[in-house]
């Protein structure tokens, strides 16, 4: 199996994988056609790659696509799992959206960049003030009602597998969860209607490579988001062995894979 990656870092320790700087791209095209998968190619990559060469890749096109447009992923989970996605408007940044705004949520909501992850670019607004401030820098308002928890839960897809799920939750008075924001890992009592509904999603949505993040309210499962290149920081504790569970994967080359959850 020849294995070549554009990302040295996510990639290091699968087995026979050539690392090929995505700037050098198109200098090594006939070692690019001959590869049986590229790994983690940059975003501006991956057009070329799958619709010009015809080339398979790892995360998949529907991971890249879906996974680094919150826009995009959202009107996506509209439709595979409308049930199971907090109350959101997506909006040009106009006064008739903030009105609309107003007249759909109350305060505080949550407002979103479209292209963010760690928690960056995610913001609890408490105001009106506050809400005006982040519209003047934004072209597109993407809001979202703020649900009633402390922590949420990070469900790891990796191939066709649930490879690892845990809770994170966020410092004392925090509003973020995330692990690079300080955010802690609690590794018992995951909710299995979390996971499951996950493994659904990444399947149905052919998503390979992706950390989920759920929120439970009453028991009942809502999607916050998905993030393509996520941290590993939850699955070292668990002995999750990326770089094998990737070439695992890849060696099988199925077709049409069937998500399956590992306990």
């Amino acid at each position: 199996m020849r294995l070549l990656s554009f990302d040295a870092y996510r990639s290091f320790g699968i087995p026979d994988t050539r690392y090929l700087k995505p700037e050098l791209m198109y200098r090594h095209e006939a070692e690019i056609l001959a590869a049986d998968w590229l790994l983690f190619p940059a975003s501006w990559q991956v057009d070329v790659l799958a619709w010009v060469y015809n080339k398979r890749l790892f995360p998949s096109i529907q991971s890249y696509h879906l996974g680094h447009d919150k826009v995009r992923m959202t009107r996506a989970l509209w439709a595979a799992a409308p049930a199971h996605v907090p109350e959101t408007l997506i909006l040009p940044s106009t006064p008739a959206a903030l009105e609309e705004i107003l007249d759909t949520f109350s305060f505080p909501l949550v407002l979103k960049e479209p292209r963010s992850a760690e928690g960056r670019g995610v913001a609890l607004i408490e105001d009106r003030q506050a809400l005006r401030d982040w519209a003047a820098t934004h072209d597109v308002l993407y809001a979202q009602e703020r649900l009633p928890i402390e922590r949420d839960v990070r469900v790891t897809v990796v191939g066709d597998q649930v490879v690892a799920a845990y809770w994170r939750k966020a410092p004392q008075g925090g509003f973020h969860n995330n692990i690079a924001r300080g955010g802690e890992l609690i590794f018992e009592d995951v909710p299995p209607q979390a996971v499951s509904l996950v493994a659904d999603l990444a399947r149905r949505l052919k998503i390979d490579h992706a950390g989920f993040d759920v929120a439970l309210v009453d028991g009942h499962p809502f999607i916050l988001e998905f993030n393509v290149l996520f941290g590993n920081g939850g699955l070292e504790p668990l002995g999750v062995k990326l770089a094998d569970v990737i070439h695992q994967y890849l060696s099988r080359e199925t077709p049409g894979p069937t998500l399956q959850v590992v306990s």
